[in-house]
This record gives structure tokens, C-alpha cells and sequence, in this order.
């Protein structure tokens, strides 16, 4: 680094002070600046906040907490007493141990198919034909992308007793037939339907937008329902599961991006930044550490441009 990017860097980072003592090494010979640089530079490198970059905070200037889900492994064991005799520590580190997850859990979030807009009622707003044929799509892409979840004969044969693959679908009528289209493309796999994945209004987006405005008791409600949505189905996994599970969501594009928003630890209030289209996937990993991953947000590329549909 010249010696003139040196000053501008310490001048950014003091100021006035740097500012001063550059003009003071300006006057100095090159030996007092050879001197002082380096030992500036390391004092500059432990006293600066790397979190923020062009003066610019990143995110919400908030640490990842890594106990999100409350199972990080020592915070399900009752602590040790200040006293603890050495025994009480092995015995407490086995349990810690017994309670430290192996295994990741992927979690993919489907949106229904378009449907029908001109329903005034759940039961009347089915999929249009665009919406099964985009269900169909999912299902094929689903079969593909998780084959070796679906397979029932192992390596060597033997029937797979223990499938590590299940679908969840909203209740309301057009994800539940999106759900049923996707599962007709898959072998037969565990599914139930949740009422907490129902469509609805989960916080008050920033910024706001006018042509949608939910009352304040539908924030109130429906948000602690999807936020219950997230907390169930978000968490990693249980410390008897020995290897990598997959969980279909059916649902819809609110709870969809309000997961998102959360599972990464970003302001809930950014979901409707985000768009999703129609019968699109949405891939998250969750790995034993609590540390969460976004494969894909959205993904339709198996989808012709003429599918592409936001409703």
C-alpha cells in the first residue's frame, strides 16, 4: 500500500486526529514514516468495526443467535451448579452430547398454482388449468430434485422402511390442490394438512404498500399464526435422526416470504420485497449448528416463460 492510500485510510478512520498526524508525517522524514505506518495499522485493524462496510451497517446491525430455535445442545441441559464435582461434569457433557443434533433438515416451501381470483370463498378460488399444469411441473421437478429420498429399495436391495420425506399442505383449496397434484408425481410418501400454513397477513410490510392494507386485528392474528407456522416447522433437527430429512410445504407466497425473512434472521417486515412466483420452490437447509442456508427463493426455472404467473 503507497504511502498516500495509508494516510487516507487512517484519515478516514480518525478524522480530525488523522488528519493531523498525517500532516505531521508529511513534514517527517520517510524513516519516522516507515516507522510509525505499520505500528498505526495494527492498532487501526483491532479497533475497527468490520460489520459495517462504506459506512453502510449491515442488515439490522444484529448478531446471528445461534439458540433461534432454543435447542442448541447446552441450553437443554439443566446447568451445573458452581460446585459441580468432576463427575457431574463428565455426566453433564454426555448429555449435551446426547442432545447435540447429527443430522440437517432441508425444508422446501411450495407456492400453489394460479387460481381462480374471482371466487369470493376458499372453496371457489381453485386452480385454473395453468395452475394444475404448473402443479404438475413442481411434482416432476420435486420427483428430480429428491429422487434418492423417494427411492424404496436401498443399495443393496432391501425395502427403505424409514423415508425421510413428507409433505405438509395449507388447508385452503388451492394449495391443498396443488399439494395432491404434486404428490400424484411422487411415490407414495407421509402427508397431512396444517391450518397454520393458511394463506394470510403476517406483519405490517416496510415499506407499506397501498393497494394492500389488512386491518390491524388481521396482522395481529394472522401473524401469530404464521409466526407458530415458522416455529414448527423451522427448527433443526431432533438428536435421534440419523440423516438428512426433507419437508414439503405447501403453501402460499406470505408465508413463504415471511419464513424467509426469518429463518435468515433478516427484519420480518421485508417479506413483501420479495416476490414468488406460482407453484415456484423455495429450498432451505437447516443444519445440526442451527446455521440456516437459502438454497433457492422462488425457483421456477422448470417452468416455460409462458407458465410464469404471480397470480
Amino acid at each position: 500500500m503507497s504511502y498516500s492510500r495509508a494516510v487516507l485510510r487512517l484519515c478516514q478512520a480518525g478524522a480530525g486526529c488523522g488528519l493531523a498526524t498525517a500532516l505531521t508525517l508529511h513534514m517527517g522524514g520517510e524513516r519516522e514514516r516507515k516507522q510509525w505506518l505499520p505500528s498505526q495499522f495494527a492498532v487501526f485493524a483491532k479497533s475497527t468495526d468490520f460489520s459495517e462496510v462504506n459506512n453502510l451497517s449491515m442488515g439490522m446491525g444484529i448478531k446471528w443467535d445461534s439458540n433461534w430455535d432454543h435447542r442448541e445442545p447446552a441450553s437443554t441441559v439443566k446447568p451445573l451448579k458452581e460446585n459441580a464435582t468432576d463427575e457431574e461434569k463428565a455426566a453433564h457433557e454426555e448429555k449435551i452430547t446426547a442432545n447435540t443434533p447429527k443430522a440437517n433438515r432441508i425444508i422446501v416451501m411450495v407456492r400453489h398454482g394460479q387460481y381462480n381470483l374471482d371466487g369470493t370463498q376458499d372453496t371457489d378460488r381453485f386452480l385454473t388449468d395453468l395452475g394444475k399444469k404448473q402443479a404438475e411441473g413442481t411434482g416432476q421437478r420435486l420427483a428430480l430434485l429428491y429422487s434418492k429420498y423417494l427411492q424404496k429399495l436401498d443399495e443393496d436391495g432391501n425395502e427403505v422402511k424409514n423415508k425421510n420425506i413428507k409433505l405438509v399442505k395449507s388447508t385452503m383449496t388451492r394449495a391443498t390442490e396443488t399439494a395432491n397434484i404434486i404428490l400424484s408425481q411422487l411415490p407414495a410418501i407421509e402427508n397431512s394438512s396444517c391450518d397454520l400454513l393458511r394463506e394470510g397477513a403476517p406483519c405490517v410490510p416496510d415499506p407499506p404498500i397501498e393497494s394492500w392494507s389488512p386491518e390491524p386485528a388481521d396482522f395481529y392474528q394472522e401473524g401469530a399464526r404464521i409466526e407458530a407456522a415458522f416455529r414448527k416447522y423451522f427448527h433443526r433437527a431432533e438428536p435421534t435422526q440419523e440423516s438428512t430429512s426433507v419437508d414439503i410445504l405447501v403453501c402460499h407466497g406470505n408465508v413463504i416470504r415471511y419464513c424467509a425473512c426469518r429463518a435468515l434472521q433478516c427484519d420480518p417486515r421485508a417479506w413483501l420485497r420479495m416476490a414468488v412466483h406460482n407453484g415456484s420452490i423455495s429450498v432451505f437447509i437447516i443444519k445440526p449448528s442451527g446455521r440456516v442456508s437459502l438454497l433457492e427463493l422462488g425457483g421456477a426455472g422448470h417452468f416455460h416463460p409462458d407458465m410464469l404467473t404471480f397470480n
